[in-house]
């Protein structure tokens, strides 16, 4: 995994934020589909939105994020200061060679630069999504609430993991 580097999203060519996108989109049963002007909205709202390659992307956003969505205020609702990781897509050939850990991990290091301990995100329980269960779990997310999504027969799973800033 030596030759896998993650860097911001924003600071890729045009033709590697398209296929990033496209990536997103072939993975919206998970995430959710999106436009090319609702990828840029969302990745102007972020805290973070990094990427390896075209091959993979995380992007979170912080409580001050100028973004609606329901699961995102779920998160506003109940914590004054947070981060919540809005979506994370990897690769099928790279899942399981520990991408998405780098990927949390690296936002992890940019919230304790931030003073930010507080990170959630949603996880599907239907249509199930085990894989991503025990990712969470084994990083030490703990769930805090469950809904099912307005308009949808989506409902998800909230998961937090308190991170120690010392």
């Amino acid at each position: 995994m030596a030759d896998l580097e993650i860097s911001p999203l924003t600071a890729q060519p045009a033709a590697v934020r398209e296929a990033l996108l496209a990536l997103n989109n072939a993975n919206a049963r998970e995430t959710s589909y999106l436009t090319p002007g609702g990828w840029d909205a969302l990745v102007a709202a972020t805290f973070s939105a990094t990427c390896v390659g075209s091959r993979a992307f995380l992007t979170a956003l912080d409580q001050d994020a100028d973004y609606e969505g329901q699961n995102f205020n779920w998160f506003r609702d109940r914590y004054e200061r947070f981060v919540y990781i809005d979506r994370i897509v990897v690769d099928g050939r790279l899942r399981g060679q520990g991408v998405g850990r780098l990927l949390y991990e690296d936002l992890f290091r940019r919230m304790r630069e931030a003073d930010q301990e507080l990170v959630g995100c949603e996880v599907n329980l239907s249509p199930p999504n085990p894989a991503s269960d025990a990712f969470h779990l084994r990083l030490g997310f703990v769930e805090m609430g469950r809904a099912t999504l307005k308009g949808q027969v989506k409902s998800v799973c909230y998961f937090v993991k308190s991170l120690d800033l010392n």
